[in-house]
């Protein structure tokens, strides 16, 4: 069943606004004067164990801020050489959140957390000439995808031109994604931003490690949603972004600059990395290289301590430092954070 992205929904229904948490536990949180009603977010067990700290210290203390959220990183390592480093430990990462280091919670190499994967094609008018040989490299990545993986990995398609359009849901059937990618044809306009902005929203609740692979050819040209919109959508579902830029095999003419700047930045906020691929075999490279580094990827989680108070808007700057010289690391560039205020008894959101 296609769904057509007409209008964008918000994520508050019936007064209940989920956040991007990790667990299983909940707290409700009643919302502060014009904020968005009651908030039920799912917090770790020990999280839950500070809050019952909270509660007991407001005899002391009448207001205290505590953080419930669990932050967690997907790393990808390379030598100097662009060769994957597979062999680190936990203490090999030092964790920087605005500038203070943080104990590292949780280390997994090579992570198995599954996969929730959304590929998002360029249907403009523009890849029309091109448009057979991207499917037919898209459905081969699908295969590799599901054949060298967890078996609750999953995929999702969605199309984009003037509308974005949800091909197929999440599904670790390669046959229905490939039917769908053969019902494309090129038209219209691209509105890139709106595709990351609504599949990120599709994601944002989704176990394990939450991914977009984007094929193009070129910048928004049409989309409602501005690169901060987007950009802030997938750093709020916890997405690395992985765009391959479709580039002219004769000459540079046909290809948008300003649109490859936009994404590359956009990758490598997320932890990502942009991929310029002509069609055919080099296209299949840059697919089987994203394959490469979701088998490969370091999960880190550290719960944020002694970090500075966010400000209005609470984006939370990650570094991350490697104990051994000459190697790279590419991971999320930051979060936008959110704390659990406890006064009077009560626990408040604070956007």
């Amino acid at each position: 069943m296609k769904t057509r992205f007409g209008t964008f929904r918000s994520r508050a229904v019936n007064g209940i606004r989920r956040f991007p948490f990790r667990s299983t536990s909940f707290i409700t949180v009643a919302a502060q004067s014009g904020d968005f009603g009651v908030v039920r977010a799912p917090i770790a067990a020990t999280a839950l164990a500070a809050i019952g700290l909270a509660v007991t210290a407001l005899a002391q203390d009448p207001t205290l801020t505590v953080n419930v959220r669990l932050v967690h990183l997907l790393a990808t390592v390379k030598d100097a050489s662009g060769g994957l480093v597979t062999n680190l430990h936990k203490e090999d990462f030092t964790i920087f959140d605005n500038g203070n280091p943080q104990k590292i919670s949780l280390f997994e190499r090579t992570s198995n957390q599954p996969l929730s994967v959304s590929i998002l094609i360029d249907n403009s008018g523009s890849t029309a000439k091109d448009l057979k040989s991207e499917v037919d490299s898209v459905s081969r990545f699908v295969r590799a995808l599901f054949g060298s993986g967890n078996d609750l990995d999953r995929a999702s398609l969605y199309s984009f031109n003037w509308e974005v359009v949800k091909r197929a849901p999440f599904t670790h059937n390669a046959s229905q994604i490939e039917r769908e990618l053969r019902g494309l044809h090129g038209e219209g306009g691209t509105s890139l931003y709106d595709a990351i902005y609504l599949a990120s929203g599709e994601l944002y609740d989704r176990d394990g490690r939450h991914v977009l692979v984007i094929v193009t050819d070129g910048a928004d040209t049409t989309s409602t949603k501005d690169y901060q919109a987007a950009v802030r959508a997938a750093q709020r579902a916890d997405i690395v972004i992985y765009p391959i830029l479709i580039i002219p095999i004769e000459n540079d003419a046909g290809r948008s600059i300003g649109g490859e700047n936009a994404l590359t930045t956009m990758a490598a906020s997320t932890g990502g990395r942009v991929s310029l691929a002509t069609l055919g075999p080099d296209l299949d490279d840059a697919f089987a290289r994203i394959i490469d580094e979701l088998r490969t990827q370091y999960f880190i989680a550290y719960y944020p301590a002694a970090v500075s108070p966010p400000p209005p808007d609470p984006f939370h700057r990650i570094s991350v430092q490697l104990s051994r010289p000459g190697l790279r690391i590419s991971t999320r560039a930051g979060y936008y954070g959110e704390s659990a205020t406890v006064s009077s008894g009560t626990t408040r959101y604070r956007p």
